[in-house]
């Protein structure tokens, strides 16, 4: 129940974004009727500058009314010293200077004067965004662990968020790190856990309207890849790194092309891996919703009566994609965690007897 409830808010979420973005769209055709002549819609840049990150969240603009947060934006250079200030100096569209900077594509700050040196350290709304559900998910869990403490859950039935939590953990920890991991699991559990509910939840937020696409941004896989195989580089052992240097039963000119090869897969490859494939499968999922957006202000251009008409197609076709992505959340983070758990239990394959369930007589 709790699952339909949250997707019915997300639909009903987007298309009322989807319909105040149509009218402003509209309106702006029929008041200023020369702009449409002389500057058409160009779906490329609106669709790069929504997956991009930014210095505001934007919800939606209707008119001259623009529903956005403004993010503090922290700057350094060694010639201006330290700047901190409102996005909103700017100006809506980044059209403003201010303090001697100024925004370029609404996503980089540069200097006005040349040769002048800035670091960035501004609070953009992926970095707001991942400390605000680093934030939720850490209440969240806490919650979960004191109810579990207070014996509810535990000689009683679970209650509430429990009822929704418990299995998946239980289905992480028996479909994922006791079979990848063997009697080692234990260990991992809450890495793994972790990165599960992390991708997850990061991810379902950034289903929602004006927020940021945080996992379909480059640098946030990248520091999950990173960490991963730091993960798996600690959980190697002698035995593994033996046969990666030396495979044992390999002529010696095979070994001269094997060696190399296992090298870039344990350092190049696994982590390359997870990075891009959750980095491409996100931000695609944006680009295809943004693109039937896109397809009302085209056929708007054609005509009004042609972009109006086009809309109830464009909202089934959103709305059918918003389910898949709801999907794809959960395949998502449920692949980068097996993949790692995966990765982690190759580390230590063959070290041991007891490495996965069910190949001794102590079958966990």
């Amino acid at each position: 129940m709790g699952i339909r409830s949250v997707k019915s808010l997300l639909v009903a979420t987007f298309s009322i974004f989807l319909i105040s973005i149509s009218f402003q769209g509209f309106a702006q055709d029929g008041e200023h009727g020369e702009v449409k002549s002389e500057e058409k819609f160009d779906p490329t840049t609106v669709i790069l500058h929504h997956v991009q990150d930014a210095y505001s969240f934007h919800f939606f603009t209707i008119g001259h009314f623009n529903a956005s947060i403004p993010l503090p934006v922290i700057l350094y250079s060694p010639q201006k010293g330290l700047s901190v200030f409102s996005s909103s100096r700017f100006g809506h569209e980044g059209e403003l200077t201010f303090d001697g900077y100024k925004m370029v594509n609404g996503n980089k700050i540069v200097a006005v004067d040349e040769g002048v040196q800035v670091y960035d350290f501004s609070m953009t709304r992926n970095v707001v965004q991942t400390l605000l559900v680093c934030a939720l998910f850490i209440i969240l869990m806490i919650n979960i662990a004191n109810r579990y403490k207070k014996g509810i859950g535990v000689t009683s039935a679970p209650t509430g968020v429990q009822n929704l939590m418990e299995p998946v953990i239980i289905f992480i920890r028996e479909e994922v790190a006791k079979v990848n991991l063997g009697n080692r699991w234990e260990r991992y559990m809450p890495y793994l856990l972790t990165l599960f509910f992390f991708i997850l939840v990061n991810t379902l937020f950034g289903l929602i309207p004006g927020v940021a696409n945080v996992t379909g941004n480059i640098a946030f896989t990248l520091i999950l890849g990173v960490i991963a195989l730091i993960v798996i580089l600690a959980s190697t052992t002698g035995h593994f790194w033996k046969h990666l240097f030396w495979p044992p039963g390999v002529p010696f000119l095979v070994k001269l092309i094997l060696i190399p090869v296992e090298l870039a897969g344990v350092f190049i490859i696994k982590p390359g891996a997870l990075i891009i494939r959750l980095f491409a499968n996100m931000i695609a999922g944006h680009i295809v919703i943004l693109a039937f957006i896109s397809l009302i202000f085209i056929f708007g251009e054609m005509s009004t009566f042609a972009g109006y008409s086009f809309s109830p197609f464009s909202v089934v076709f959103i709305v059918f994609d918003y389910f898949i992505e709801l999907l794809v959340a959960f395949i998502q983070a449920f692949i980068f965690t097996v993949l790692t758990a995966i990765f982690i239990g190759q580390g230590f394959e063959g070290s041991d007897h007891d490495l996965h369930p069910g190949t001794h007589d102590g079958m966990l």
